[in-house]
Order: C-alpha cells, then sequence, then structure tokens
C-alpha cells in the first residue's frame, strides 16, 4: 500500500441503513419468502409434473434456481442487519456477496439469451424443435450459462481483493456490489472500472442482442401465420419471457452502467433492489399468471 492512510479493512459499513428499522425488516421478510415459495413452486411443479418436462420448463427451473440464489445471497444479510444500530458485513462476506451476486447476475443474462433461442427455435423451426433442444443440448445450454456467469464474477471478484481502502470503509449501499466498492476505494480503480465496461459488453449487451435478434425472427413469423389462434398461441408463449427479460435488462443496465455523475444514494439503492430483490420475486408471478400449463399443474399437485 502506497499511503498511509491506507489500512487493512476487517469489514464495512452498510450506509443504506441509518439506524434500526422495523418496516423495512418486514418489508424485505415479506419480498424474500414471496421470492422463496414461488421460485420454490415452479421448481416443483416442473419435476414433478411430466407435462413440462419440455426444454422452455427445463430452463425455466433454471431461471428460478438463479432467482432463489439472487435473494439468498443478499437478503438474509439485509433483515439481519435492518434491526441492528450500525449495519455491517465482514470484507470477507462482502466479496463472497458480491462474487455471488455477479454469478448469478452473468448465468442470468446467458440464460435469458438461451431461452429467447429455445422461443425462436419453437417458433420459427417447430419441425426441428425436438432434435435442436435434445436433453443434452439443453443440459450443455444451462452449464454453458452458469460457467458464463461463474468466470464473470471470479474476474470481478479478484480485481475488487487488490483494491486498497483509506480509514473507515464505508459502502453507500445495504449489501456489497461492484460500483459501491469502486466508490469507497482509495486506490486505482481503472482496471476494475474497465472490466466492468468489458463485461457489459460481452456478458450484458451480447446476450441482449440476441435476445432481440431471436424476437425480431419470432415476430415476422407470427405475422406471416394465417390463423389468427396461430398468432395468439405463439405470442401467448413468447410475451412471458419478453417482459422478464425487458424488466432485467433495463434493471441491470441502470446498476451497472451508471451517469458519469452517478446517483444519489437513494436512488442507487432502489435501482439494486429493483435488480437484485424485486425482479426474482416477479418472475414466476409473470410465467405463471397466464401460463394454463403451470396452473394445471398446480391445480394436479393440489
Amino acid at each position: 500500500m502506497a499511503g498511509m492512510n491506507q489500512t487493512q479493512v476487517t469489514e464495512f459499513m452498510l450506509l443504506g441503513f441509518s439506524h434500526g428499522q422495523p418496516f423495512l425488516f418486514t418489508l424485505f421478510l415479506v419480498i424474500y419468502l414471496a421470492t422463496l415459495l414461488g421460485n420454490s413452486a415452479i421448481l416443483l411443479l416442473v419435476s414433478l409434473d411430466p407435462h413440462l418436462h419440455s426444454p422452455m420448463y427445463f430452463f425455466l427451473s433454471h431461471l428460478s434456481c438463479l432467482d432463489l440464489c439472487y435473494s439468498s445471497v443478499t437478503v438474509p444479510k439485509i433483515l439481519a442487519n435492518a434491526l441492528r444500530p450500525q449495519a455491517t458485513i465482514s470484507y470477507g462476506g462482502c466479496l463472497a456477496q458480491m462474487f455471488f451476486l455477479m454469478w448469478c447476475a452473468g448465468a442470468e443474462c446467458a440464460l435469458l439469451a438461451v431461452m429467447a433461442c429455445d422461443r425462436y427455435a419453437a417458433v420459427c423451426q417447430p419441425l426441428r424443435y425436438a432434435q435442436a433442444l435434445s436433453r443434452r443440448a439443453c443440459a450443455l445450454a444451462a452449464a454453458g450459462s452458469w460457467l458464463w456467469g461463474l468466470l464473470d464474477s471470479a474476474l470481478h471478484t479478484l480485481l475488487a481483493a487488490r483494491l486498497s481502502f483509506c480509514g473507515a470503509a464505508r459502502l453507500q449501499h445495504i449489501f456489497c456490489d461492484v460500483p459501491p466498492l469502486l466508490g469507497a476505494a482509495c486506490s486505482d480503480t481503472r482496471p476494475n472500472e474497465l472490466a466492468l465496461h468489458v463485461s457489459s459488453i460481452f456478458v450484458g449487451l451480447s446476450p441482449f442482442l440476441l435476445v432481440v435478434i431471436s424476437y425480431l425472427c419470432i415476430l415476422a413469423t407470427i405475422l406471416g401465420m394465417p390463423l389468427a389462434t396461430s398468432r395468439r398461441k405463439a405470442f401467448s408463449t413468447c410475451s412471458a419471457h419478453l417482459l422478464v427479460v425487458t424488466l432485467y435488462f433495463v434493471a441491470a443496465n441502470l446498476n451497472y452502467n451508471r451517469p458519469s455523475s452517478g446517483y444519489s444514494p437513494v436512488a442507487d439503492t432502489l435501482v439494486s433492489v429493483l435488480y437484485c430483490i424485486i425482479t426474482p420475486m416477479l418472475n414466476p408471478l409473470i410465467y405463471s399468471l397466464r401460463n394454463q400449463e403451470v396452473w394445471g399443474a398446480l391445480r394436479k399437485l393440489v
């Protein structure tokens, strides 16, 4: 360390909580329980109902697993800190939280792109769908998504572990993520910022472009269908995924591609909560509200 004021950090103070807040504890607890219930229900239904043993629901089960991980990485620590006079997290705990958070983020970007390709194959290439989306192909695509996120996360965590912090390490946030850590560091953060921008292109933008291309092809195919009932059925199979993709990528872009002036601490926290906590709760609701197959499987289970 080059400066006299740089210290070996053992914990971070999380300034998103000014003091013990029972209301926030109750709010995050309700959100977390809803997330656990909704995503666990999706996993249970997909595993038990033979009618849901298709590539679309196979990938949906992986999405639910990712959403469970997303919430479990951040919310339990938020709940523990919400009622404490001073919210803190250990240095190792902060890096671990950031590692798993970035892993889930990268994996979900890739998985949403894979799900868009699945919908493209189902709508635009129905005769080749079973061959293209075989069990082996689905397993490789899902494993590749998890590996994609793992490699991205490992890079950001290694770079974050090299940062130095001056005096009392304070994060203007309620959990550990890359932008708050960069804001609190007093060493050179240019390698981290460069990695974040490159990651935004390859891990965030590339899957999003693949989703856009897939849905443009899907839209062209749907508009070319002669029967209105066929068009409605094809669109209904894609609408839930399209809504999830839009919500996720908009929130991710707001969270990691910030303006140079940054957000206010309150806006920063709200964007991260939308991205990491609210979205995992909404995904199972979006996929199940108008999905007759999911409701049918639920009725049979009950």
